[in-house]
């Protein structure tokens, strides 16, 4: 006698994205102020992601919301494939966040003041030595708190969301009063967390920096979303020129204008090319002078920064936001 087969075990597939919203809303004064108002945000699994907006737009509301400070009006949402609120307690320790500040005894070393972390979330101590090294402390982890400054201080509190090793991390305007230097130890520090595997979520108006350190970004105003993808991609929405130097600038700016390009000086013996009906060429822009005995001397692409993109979308009404393809994962990249 041949007994039908019993029930096979399905291992759950793994999540592809660290964070998926979809439609989610928060109001306050009884729906009078919205502070986020039906955002789909998407991000994958492995490398930085920019989560990039005006003041006021719902980026701390949003992580709040993520983290479970914040309680939502709508929407769904969901962290590591597990829908949160509701899972928060079962993926939380594969999570490490900075929302605001965090408290450290100024007398302590940093090494003494993870340690004392580390004990109280019952981590193995040795933790405390691998985390300092991964963001740049080794060195200083003897000296007194009160004497680092700003950037080590936010490194500091980097480690201390280490200690867990988690999956994903969370970082509020992590650079915020931070000089040039401090800036970019922050930025190695996450570009080296997304190149280890980890999915590093960024808030931050800094956009330079941005553009810099993160492979993926969404864009949100007025608490929906605006652009979301590749910043390859979003850069691509952006406005591109050609730059043209050339002793006869009379001349270049007739024949190029006969050839459909539109002109404008930029600088003196300087055009700025534009072709908004096609795609812009910088050789087919040398092509046509050329061809008309008119050889520049300069010649060089200007293509609008992730900040000119980012000013474009959030100073107009937010269109209506049609969700792309689903991103490949970056996982292994920021």
């Amino acid at each position: 006698m041949t007994l039908p087969p019993g029930p096979r075990h399905v291992e759950a597939a793994a999540p592809t994205y660290a964070i998926r919203t979809s439609g989610l809303k928060k109001t306050y004064k009884r729906g009078r102020i919205v502070a986020v108002g039906g955002l789909d945000l998407n991000v994958p699994l492995g490398g930085v992601h920019g989560f990039l907006g005006p003041n006021g737009s719902g980026k701390t509301t949003t992580i709040r919301m993520l983290l479970g400070l914040v309680h939502p009006d709508g929407g769904t949402m969901e962290v590591l494939g597990q829908p949160v609120p509701a899972k928060l307690p079962e993926i939380i320790d594969s999570v490490g966040a900075i929302v605001e500040a965090p408290k450290f005894f100024p007398n302590f070393s940093g090494r003494k003041n993870l340690t004392i972390l580390a004990q109280a979330i019952g981590v193995p101590t040795r933790r405390v030595a691998e985390v300092l090294v991964e963001v740049g402390l080794g060195g200083r982890e003897k000296d007194a708190f009160r004497t680092y400054s700003l950037g080590m201080k936010q490194r500091l509190a980097i480690a201390a969301t280490l200690l867990k090793d988690p999956q994903l991390l969370i970082f509020d305007e992590p650079t915020n009063g931070l000089d040039p230097a401090g800036i970019r130890e922050i930025r190695d520090v996450m570009r080296h967390l997304g190149d280890a595997g980890k999915t590093v979520l960024v808030s931050s108006h800094l956009l330079s920096e941005v553009q810099q350190v993160a492979d993926t970004a969404t864009i949100i105003g007025r608490g929906r979303t605006l652009a979301e993808g590749p910043v390859d991609a979003i850069l691509a929405r952006g406005h591109q020129s050609v730059r043209v130097g050339i002793a006869d600038v009379a001349r270049a700016a007739g024949v190029l204008a006969s050839a459909g390009y539109h002109v404008q000086p930029y600088a003196p013996e300087t055009l700025r090319v534009e072709r908004p009906d096609a795609a812009l060429d910088p050789a087919a822009v040398a092509r046509v002078l050329g061809q008309n005995d008119l050889w520049p001397f300069e010649l060089s692409l200007i293509a609008d920064s992730l900040e000119d993109v980012f000013l474009a979308l959030t100073a107009a009404p937010p269109p209506q936001y049609t969700p792309a393809a689903p991103a490949s994962t970056q996982g292994g990249a920021a």
